[in-house]
């Protein structure tokens, strides 16, 4: 199953703001797709919403972003289940970048990410063990910007397995945010300045065009 950009899935049900949604991937709806496409699809014994780059992102510096067409998200907790690896044949220092935006515009002017690096994880090298995860605020705050700033401060070390299904639940709370990995009681980050503050915003899937991007139920749970 193919949607674009703007072409709905399946009908979601409204809830008040206090409600506990539950959205499998069959059922998901997509306000925009940017950059790309999204597929359903099976990846590791799960059902999945894949996202695949549009022919105009090839060899561009682009992410795709898949706004969720369900009322605005401020505070409260995100659950999602992803997996990411480098598409086949990308560059040797693609990490297949992938995660979750919120607090995101109405067509994807702003967000506020975390988001996955998982060829990261298990390498030889430190310092890129210690960016495997990794918050942004887009336009204005990208990784390099955040890391030339305040080195460290935005992205940190989990294990990550490429290609796995990766567990995140994310808890935001005014200008704060917690990313929690694979049922840890403890967050891999915290982020305590959220940079759009505290206004609400869209849910959306997040990947780089070089990664192979899975998405697997959604969980929301407003505060």
């Amino acid at each position: 199953m193919l949607v674009g950009s703007a072409v709905f899935l399946s009908a979601l049900p409204r809830t008040d703001a206090q409600a506990r949604v539950v959205i499998q991937p069959d059922a998901v709806r997509f306000s925009e797709v940017l950059n790309g496409c999204a597929e359903i699809v099976d990846h590791r014994g799960r059902r999945a919403v894949k996202l695949v780059p549009s022919a105009e992102t090839e060899g561009k510096d682009e992410d795709m972003l898949a706004l969720l067409a369900d009322a605005p998200f401020r505070d409260g907790v995100i659950e999602i289940g992803v997996a990411g690896a480098p598409r086949p044949g990308m560059p040797p220092d693609s990490r297949g970048f992938i995660g979750l935006a919120f607090r995101t515009g109405e067509h994807g002017e702003w967000s506020e990410v975390f988001y996955l690096r998982p060829t990261n994880a298990r390498c030889d090298d430190q310092l890129r063990r210690n960016r495997s995860v990794q918050y942004v605020c887009n336009p204005e705050f990208p990784w390099h910007r955040l890391r030339q700033e305040h080195p460290g401060k935005y992205e940190s070390y989990a294990d990550l397995e490429p290609g796995a299904w990766t567990a995140m639940r994310i808890v935001v709370s005014g200008t704060a945010a917690r990313l929690y990995l694979n049922g840890a009681e403890q967050p891999c980050l915290v982020v305590n300045d959220l940079k759009h503050g505290n206004a609400g915003g869209r849910i959306a899937l997040w990947a780089h065009v070089e990664t192979e991007a899975y998405f697997g139920t959604i969980t929301m749970t407003a505060r």
